[in-house]
């Protein structure tokens, strides 16, 4: 595992030194941000293409990633200085030993879709249905607690590992799976091709996708990360503001599918906040009951509002 690490950590090396560098206080720091195309990291694209962040004298070099595991490593062996994640990849890397800090919650979107033509239209409906999904990550913890809210036991609700994404799109819309779930924005494509949303993480109030950092970025440049998020803030009260004016955003700068470049529904984006009590004790219980969790964590012990409360 720690030789896989390495070369993954390698590889976001490369990757740093070939991103492009956003306009930034002359000699200033860089403060490196793995993003992944999805909802969640959309106002830090903003934030960089507007200049943002440079206006609040920070510099900040955004990391694309396609791959959870890659990022992981990435934050982890320093290569980049913060990222954006979920609640399950800060309890893993809190589990191995890793002085990672949940420092605010991201508003993104993940949904359960059902095939064209299934007849699935409701939770209650995929009560023993194969839903596809990837196996102890944000996307099945999605499943259970978006069906769980439903009223389904947990008994009725049954996962396929379809470990791929995109093969799990294709399936999805093939016929071949019933439903699945997809994060945005592959799940307004898969509904621009026909399927049925069924049920979406931001309509029930699940809180799951994160912003973390090292503690000791938090410790030695509070007040980087501070600017960072008022630059945040900033982009997604545009956003909000004017969602017409950002579609065009979405495919040339976001890397979004062209299928969502009118057909994508905005989440509405919050002020920075730290996820809730509730939030938090149901991702750590869920971690639990899979045996994913194999000790106990302080949930405080994983949150750190410095920034955000700086950033007031």
């Amino acid at each position: 595992m720690r030789s896989r690490n390495v070369v993954l950590a390698a590889a976001a090396l490369a990757a740093l030194a070939a991103a492009p560098l956003a306009a930034a206080p002359a000699g200033a720091r860089e403060l490196r941000i793995a993003v992944l195309p999805d909802a969640d990291s959309l106002p830090l694209l903003v934030a960089e293409a507007e200049g943002l962040f440079a206006a609040e004298g920070v510099a900040v070099r955004l990391l694309p990633f396609k791959a959870a595991v890659e990022r992981d490593a990435a934050l982890q062996s320093g290569a980049v200085d913060g990222a954006v994640a979920d609640l399950l990849a800060a309890a893993l890397a809190a589990q191995a030993g890793f002085q990672l800090r949940v420092a605010s919650l991201t508003d993104g979107r993940y949904g359960i879709v059902a095939a064209p033509g299934s007849g699935i239209s409701k939770p209650a409906d995929l009560a023993g249905v194969p839903i596809g999904i990837s196996t102890n990550t944000v996307i099945q913890y999605a499943v259970d607690s978006l069906l769980s809210r439903a009223g389904l036991p947990a008994s009725s609700i049954q996962g396929l590992a379809v470990p791929n994404i995109q093969l799990r799109m294709e399936l999805l819309l093939s016929g071949k799976l019933k439903a699945a779930c997809l994060p945005e924005p592959l799940l307004t494509v898969a509904k621009a091709k026909g399927a049925v949303l069924v049920a979406a993480s931001d309509d029930a109030g699940l809180g799951a996708g994160v912003l973390m950092f090292p503690a000791s970025v938090l410790d030695s440049r509070l007040a980087e990360v501070a600017a960072f998020y008022r630059a945040y803030a900033k982009a997604a009260e545009r956003i909000n503001a004017d969602t017409a004016r950002y579609r065009p955003f979405l495919v040339e700068k976001a890397g979004f599918p062209a299928e969502a470049r009118e057909s994508f529904a905005f989440v509405r984006y919050a002020k920075p906040r730290l996820p809730s009590e509730r939030d938090l004790a149901s991702a750590l219980d869920w971690m639990r009951a899979k045996g994913i969790l194999t000790r106990d964590l302080d949930p405080a012990s994983l949150l750190d509002a410095r920034a955000i409360e700086a950033a007031r």
